[in-house]
């Protein structure tokens, strides 16, 4: 059983760990990295082949044989990558692991990606001006993705790995109330 922390696989952390290494000494990060990308998104937008890697009931061999005719003319490490995947019965948690490759090469990198959640659509400038803050606080370049939640009321969520910060005004609330209820007892 795999130890799941985080939200990341213990398993997919060390496929995604192996991938980055094997790159990485071959001097081929780059080329992996948008291979990588380019793959994920070709299974997000072609949901029959996310249905293909995810079904058990398919041969591991036939996966196999299906991602290497996907990647053929590909990056070769990549291509190798994908090919254990399947034959490992690993080939539908390419996503996940993709994802902590990313973060694996955003680290080395010195980048820090944070996740920034606001009440409404921020400006282009209002969200640079906050990732300017977060740069100069953390001394690293940010990567942000935005998104709205309407619940928040107002004020903002920012996620960075395992570290939240909440200075939204529904998470105020919900402490006051936290703090009205205990006192209260």
């Amino acid at each position: 059983m795999w130890h799941v922390r985080g939200g990341v696989s213990v398993a997919h952390r060390t496929y995604a760990r192996a991938l980055y290494q094997a790159a990485r000494e071959r001097g081929r990060l780059p080329q992996v990295r948008e291979g990588l990308e380019d793959f994920v998104e070709a299974i997000r937008s072609v949901p029959e082949l996310r249905l293909v890697l995810r079904n058990p009931q398919i041969d591991r061999r036939a996966k196999a044989s299906a991602l290497e005719s996907l990647v053929a003319d590909g990056e070769e490490v990549l291509s190798g990558f994908l090919r254990v995947l399947a034959e490992k019965g690993r080939a539908g948690e390419i996503e996940d692991i993709a994802k902590e490759f990313e973060r694996l090469v955003a680290a080395a990198e010195g980048q820090l990606d944070v996740e920034l959640t606001t009440a409404y659509e921020l400006s282009d400038e209002e969200a640079q001006e906050i990732v300017g803050q977060i740069e100069r606080a953390s001394g690293r370049r940010v990567r942000a993705t935005r998104s709205v939640d309407p619940d928040l009321i107002g004020g903002v969520v920012l996620q960075a790995g395992s570290m939240r910060l909440d200075a939204s005004v529904r998470g105020r609330l919900e402490r006051l109330r936290h703090e009205l209820a205990t006192t209260r007892s």
